[in-house]
């Protein structure tokens, strides 16, 4: 048997809660629709990202032989129509073979009595240096003094280098050559270089060099490297006169 008051309050109470669920619905429904939450677009990351190949140097020059982290370069002013030049060549790479604390660079310095085939010849080693390398000016060079007839007269008529690729072609046809012999021998005039072979001893932690005349021996070669380590500076005698004959080089390397 239930109270009557009890039933009567139970009622009320259940009105109530439906009308508090009426006005929440109510007051729901006439709010405004919310915004969406924005959303940040962050901006792609280039950590990762690979940086723009560059385009492949062209090689040389300088030209060099040797490791390329030694101490003490050896710049040799060359003329490829030069007999002495042609002798000493192979002895001098000999030499740097021998001693990894030297590298080699070349130097044009056609001489005037052997044109106009010596800044030919230059201008062939030149073209397939930049057309493939280092390596591949130097084999040019004992190519052509292997082949040129030496004292201004030139390679034998119609021998050709062998494999003219159509980047060397195009580097002969242009004035690139040319223009930078002529600078190498003007610069090779203002140092006081006028025959060849010569050498130009450079000391990369000292910046001291020597230079030297004629093709020298391994001695005179260790003795000179020997002064700029000691920080020195002289343009040192020739140990060799310029124009003695070429089998008087000596044994070399030492």
């Amino acid at each position: 048997m239930q109270l009557p008051g009890f039933a009567r309050s139970r009622t009320f109470l259940a009105a109530l809660l439906a009308a508090v669920l009426l006005v929440g619905v109510s007051a729901w429904l006439a709010l405004p629709p919310q915004a969406s939450a924005p959303v940040t677009v962050q901006p792609e990351s280039h950590t990762d990202a690979k940086p723009a190949a560059r385009p492949p140097a062209v090689p040389g020059p300088p030209w060099r032989y040797g490791r390329s982290d030694a101490r003490f370069t050896v710049v040799e002013y060359a003329d490829l129509e030069c007999p002495f030049c042609r002798t000493y060549f192979p002895v001098l790479k000999r030499w740097i073979d021998k001693h990894p604390e030297a590298v080699l660079q070349w130097h044009h310095l056609p001489l005037a009595m052997h044109e106009p085939a010596a800044s030919a010849e230059a201008r062939l080693v030149e073209c397939v240096g930049v057309a493939g390398g280092h390596a591949a000016f130097w084999q040019a060079v004992e190519w052509v003094y292997a082949h040129t007839r030496g004292d201004g007269q030139g390679l034998p008529e119609g021998l050709r280098y062998p494999d003219l690729a159509p980047a060397v072609q195009q580097c002969l046809a242009s004035e690139r050559p040319g223009a930078l012999i002529h600078a190498q021998a003007e610069e090779a005039a203002k140092s006081g270089v006028t025959a060849t072979p010569a050498l130009l001893l450079r000391d990369r932690e000292t910046g001291k060099t020597v230079l030297l005349h004629g093709p020298v021996e391994g001695d005179a070669l260790l003795s000179a490297l020997d002064l700029l380590a000691a920080g020195g500076q002289a343009a040192a005698e020739p140990s060799r006169s310029p124009d003695m004959p070429a089998a008087s080089v000596g044994v070399m390397p030492r």
